[in-house]
């Protein structure tokens, strides 16, 4: 069960983006949360049974499992689970279009990290097909109509890929500093295929460096209004609004308490400062065993789609190992902050992913929208 957030005379409230632990005052409080009562249950047993029911591949069945490979993409990794994705089927291909009503046009303007969220939806939906006795491929993309990805019969043969699907997860805490061995280093490498280069820091000097690049690019967002709202639309602060909307980031996923939105979105407001986050991102670096950071050979959407593949396998093949990963984007998402860690980085291209890992604790998991609002035929 998760616990409830009462009221006494300190509150300690984390910022959604993980980890922004301040102290209020009684006065601070009250003004805060207004008339509202301060005691909110932040889950239920029906969140958790949710939870349950999401995070699990669905039979196969007779023939080609449409259901279930669609049901698995929707567990991939996507940016403030937005979900921005639509599915049809048709005989043995399934298509993926993008979903442009769930865009985040502050953080994201140029749609890139939703294409790299359809990135993420294929490569789970491929790793996932050899469990089924099918194997699929890319056939197609277009920015406008998304991804087609055609599947054949095969031997079945789920491998350790496709078996950790269910575990992967964006786990927003400290971690516990431990190193990751060689051979281990060596098999995240090799996750990122022959069109995105992987850059992996694991010395203590480039990682200090790496994070003052995501310090920079945190606080022009903290200091901007509408990076805020934007933020704040997708928090979903308390186990009823996660169950009703089925989207966007709970905010005891990020372990934070969670309370009613009137009072939650006060609470932000007052937690949500460039200090606070500055700190956070301090110690996650600091507990974290590496930084890999993502960047497409080739520009564009279509690019971007492979960023989010590769990730897709590097996330798959960390939680296989036992690690826990999330994403530090913050650099690649302030434009400023972005050219200055690409020469850094000593490349001429667009890094477009930025993902710490380590070993560190289980955190409660996110929900995902039913198939029943994601497949379109």
């Amino acid at each position: 069960m998760l616990t409830c957030l009462k009221a006494r005379v300190l509150l300690q409230f984390q910022s959604s983006r993980e980890g922004d632990i301040i102290m209020l005052s009684r006065r601070a409080l009250i003004l805060a949360a207004g008339t509202l009562p301060l005691a909110a249950c932040t889950g239920s047993d029906a969140y958790a049974r949710t939870v349950t029911e999401t995070w699990r591949l669905l039979p196969g069945g007779a023939g080609f499992p449409a259901g279930a490979l669609v049901h698995a993409a929707t567990l991939a990794a996507n940016s403030h689970n937005t979900q921005p994705w639509r599915f049809s089927v048709s005989e043995r291909r399934i298509h993926i279009a993008p979903d442009l009503s769930q865009r985040t046009p502050v953080v994201d303007p140029d749609d890139h990290h939703l294409f790299a969220s359809l990135g993420c939806a294929a490569e789970t939906m491929l790793q996932a097909a050899p469990g089924y006795g099918w194997r699929g491929a890319v056939q197609a993309f277009d920015p406008r109509q998304g991804l087609t990805l055609d599947f054949i019969p095969a031997p079945s043969s789920p491998g350790e890929l496709s078996r950790a699907i269910l575990r992967r997860a964006s786990t927003r805490s400290e971690y516990d500093g431990r190193a990751v061995a060689q051979d281990q280093l060596r098999a995240l490498a090799a996750a990122g295929g022959p069109r995105v280069d992987l850059a992996l820091i694991t010395d203590a000097g480039r990682l200090g460096q790496a994070t003052d690049f995501i310090v920079r690019g945190n606080a022009a967002q903290v200091r901007d209004p509408a990076f805020r709202r934007e933020l704040k639309a997708w928090i979903r602060f308390d186990a009823a609004e996660a169950l009703a909307r089925r989207d966007g980031l709970f905010a005891a996923a990020s372990g934070n308490p969670t309370s009613p939105r009137m009072l939650g979105e006060r609470l932000f407001d007052l937690a949500f400062t460039e200090k606070g986050e500055t700190d956070k991102i301090v110690r996650q670096m600091r507990s974290s065993a590496g930084l890999a950071v993502f960047s497409s050979r080739e520009g564009g959407p279509a690019g971007w789609v492979e960023a989010g593949r590769a990730y897709t396998r590097f996330a798959l093949q960390a939680t296989a190992a036992g690690m826990k990963l999330a994403f530090l984007n913050q650099p690649v998402e302030d434009v400023p902050s972005r050219a200055e860690f690409s020469r850094w980085l000593g490349s001429d291209l667009r890094p477009d992913l930025v993902v710490r890992f380590g070993y560190g604790p289980d955190m409660p998991r996110s929900l995902r929208r039913p198939i029943a609002q994601v497949l379109v035929s």
